[in-house]
């Protein structure tokens, strides 16, 4: 059993991993990295990058072949970038990994063995090309009826910013407090960290309300399914998923996820961030749909930008304001008990 608790399973994946920084500069893109290294962190061996990459998740760095001698199954692509995709300066890295005798996992939208690069050298080395950015077959479309169990779903003022670290913080505080609990993975990352989910950005949008119902169903009624989060209902490439995701998880609870520091939504600079207040607002509106109980059970702010001393201050404005727990999931403290407290209140 996960140290964290009962996590949805499914996977069978080559462990452990040399991490895949590609040539990111962003480190809001290099999310999967991060959270392998922040939750999963036994199970990665090295990291990375081609020319040009400027991020690290602060692991040591080997190339393929030395990865492979220190015990690498697999190299995981630890990027997610806008549109999925795998660029042409990506691919020779790739090649050399299989190679050196490492599978390829990848979370991205486009197929591994669409590539043919990829696919004559897993052919040749008899490697695996594995793409877990794969929905379920026979996803039914939504019926909105109310199942039996709780729920907690994170939103966000924007893609990037929290809603997998703060499920996976909330899911590991219930089930320290003995409560059954699971953590329901809805994209790549939390996919890997879980070894079971299903990635809601890769559902066809009449299906999306469906694919939420089957990856938090029918449940004993003390028993609750901690939702990973994704996207924002206010940003205006993945608002369809991010509403998909709402109706379909029906939560009781949800936890609004910001970056104070952020002030335009990620890689859209024409898109001024909402304010917290607006999106616990939508929330609501919008969740009453399917569950007319909804009630926000506070916020979640990442202040890693921060020092101590801002990220408590700028968290105590923010729990004065809006009269709800305000807390940092990876700080921890008295602030986040309260922010657990309120959720199971």
């Amino acid at each position: 059993m996960n140290a964290m608790g009962r996590l949805v399973e499914g996977l069978a994946l080559p462990q452990p991993y040399l991490l895949f920084l590609g040539d990111t500069t962003e480190a809001g893109y290099a999310k999967t990295a991060f959270g392998l290294v922040d939750w999963a962190r036994d199970r990665c061996v090295a990291e990375f990058g081609v020319p040009g990459c400027t991020v690290s998740a602060g692991l040591p760095t080997m190339d393929p072949a030395a990865a492979h001698a220190a015990g690498a199954r697999a190299i995981v692509i630890g990027v997610a970038n806008q549109g999925g995709f795998i660029p042409v300066s990506w691919i020779s890295a790739l090649v050399a990994a299989l190679e050196a005798g490492l599978d390829i996992i990848s979370g991205m939208h486009a197929r591994l063995e669409a590539i043919p690069e990829l696919a004559e050298a897993a052919a040749r080395t008899g490697r695996r090309l594995i793409n877990i950015r794969t929905p379920p077959a026979g996803i039914p479309i939504g019926n909105g009826r109310k199942r039996s169990g709780k729920r907690l779903l994170t939103v966000g003022t924007d893609c990037a910013l929290g809603k997998k670290y703060t499920a996976l913080a909330l899911h590991r505080a219930f089930v320290a407090r003995g409560l059954a609990a699971d953590f329901r993975a809805s994209g790549q990352t939390g996919i890997l960290i879980a070894g079971g989910g299903i990635p809601m950005d890769a559902v066809v949008s009449d299906f999306e309300a469906g694919a939420a119902e089957i990856l938090s169903p029918d449940a004993a009624p003390d028993h609750w399914d901690v939702i990973e989060g994704q996207g924002s209902l206010f940003n205006p490439a993945y608002a369809a998923v991010s509403l998909g995701l709402l109706h379909g998880s029906q939560p009781d609870v949800f936890v609004v996820c910001h970056d104070p520091t952020r002030t335009h939504m990620l890689g859209l600079d024409g898109y001024a961030l909402p304010a917290i207040e607006e999106v616990i607002d939508m929330t609501i509106r919008l969740g009453r749909r399917t569950n007319p109980a909804i009630r926000c059970g506070g916020v979640s702010l990442n202040t890693v930008a921060l020092n101590e001393g801002a990220a408590e201050a700028v968290m105590a404005a923010e729990r004065l304001r809006l009269g709800l727990p305000v807390a940092d999931p990876i700080r921890g403290g008295p602030a986040f008990d309260a922010l657990v407290d309120n959720c199971l209140a």
